[in-house]
C-alpha cells in the first residue's frame, strides 16, 4: 500500500485516487448493522453521548435504551478498543431504522439541533479509517462489500473518497491538514496525466 505523510499522519494513496459517494438507497446502511463489533469510539465520544443522552432517547429503536442501561455508552472489543455497543449482538445500538434503512439517532438529535456533536468521527469518516501506527496515524480506505454500491456511484460521479469525505476529515484533522492533502492530489493527478501523455506519444 502506498502511503504519503502528512504532519503526524500517513495516508494512503487510495484516498485521493480511489472515487466513493455514499448510496444509501443501495447499501440501506448496513454498515451500522453487520460486523463483528460497533463502530471505534473515544472516550471524549461516549462522555458526549452521555452528557446528551436525554435529547439522544427519543431517536432509540425499542430495546436500545435498556442495552445502553446494561452495557454502558460505550464497551471495549476483543481487540481492546473502545467502540459503540451493539443491540443484541446485531446492529450498533445508535442506529434506528427509517423506511428500511439504518440511520444513526445521534445524528440524527444533531441534525434535529437538539446536541452540538454530529456521531463519532469514525462513522463520519467511514469508509476511511483511522489507526495508530506508532507515533503516527494510519488514515486508510477500509474496503467493505457493503460499500460497494458507493464505490460505484462515486466512480459514476467522479468524486474523489478524500472530497467526498472533506468535512469529516477537516473536523478531525484540521484544515490545513486538508489544505495539503489538496495539494498532493493535485499534484498526484498532474503526474498522472503527464505520464498518460508521455504514453501516447
Amino acid at each position: 500500500m502506498e502511503m504519503f505523510q502528512i504532519g503526524n499522519t500517513v495516508v494512503s494513496r487510495d484516498i485521493i485516487e480511489k472515487r466513493f459517494a455514499c448510496d444509501l438507497a443501495m447499501c440501506k446502511g448496513n454498515c451500522c448493522v453487520y460486523g463483528d463489533a460497533g463502530a471505534p469510539i473515544e472516550k471524549e465520544e461516549a462522555a458526549l453521548i452521555e452528557k446528551h443522552f436525554d435529547d439522544i432517547r427519543p431517536y432509540l429503536q425499542p430495546g436500545a435504551e435498556e442495552s445502553i442501561q446494561k452495557q454502558g455508552f460505550a464497551v471495549t472489543d476483543d481487540d481492546g478498543e473502545l467502540v459503540t455497543p451493539l443491540l443484541e449482538g446485531r446492529e450498533c445500538v445508535y442506529c434506528y431504522y427509517d423506511r428500511g434503512i439504518a440511520r444513526c439517532a445521534i445524528e440524527k438529535a444533531y441534525l434535529d439541533k437538539k446536541i452540538p456533536f454530529r456521531k463519532p468521527v469514525s462513522c463520519w469518516l467511514y469508509p476511511v479509517r483511522v489507526s495508530r501506527l506508532n507515533a503516527l496515524h494510519a488514515v486508510v480506505l477500509h474496503r467493505w462489500n457493503i460499500c460497494q454500491p458507493g464505490y460505484i456511484k462515486g466512480e459514476n460521479e467522479g468524486t474523489p473518497v478524500f472530497r467526498y469525505l472533506k468535512e469529516p476529515l477537516v473536523a478531525r484533522f484540521g484544515q490545513s491538514w486538508y489544505d495539503e492533502l489538496e495539494q498532493i492530489a493535485a499534484e498526484w493527478e498532474l503526474q498522472k496525466q503527464q505520464e498518460q501523455a508521455n504514453c501516447t506519444k
